[in-house]
């Protein structure tokens, strides 16, 4: 299921809309690199494309993340 979710980056707050599996994809990535989730979406926002929206990049860098680590 898609879910809305919320995170303060640099002081503004935004939203994003992802499915469970990535939100909980995310959190295990944030946890295996011991920093805080709000940490690791700061830090992919920061890296992104302008032309692509959050949501896109944080499945694109949970898909990365996976693909890094033999997870097909």
């Amino acid at each position: 299921m898609i879910r809305k979710h919320s995170a303060t980056l640099h002081g503004h707050r935004t939203s994003f809309s992802l499915e469970d599996e990535f939100w909980t994809e995310l959190n295990a990535i944030a946890k295996a690199r011991a920093i805080p989730l709000a940490t690791l979406i700061s830090d992919i926002d920061d890296k992104r494309q302008p032309e692509s929206n959050l949501s896109s990049a944080l499945r694109v860098h949970v898909l990365h993340w996976l693909k890094s680590k033999g997870v097909s």
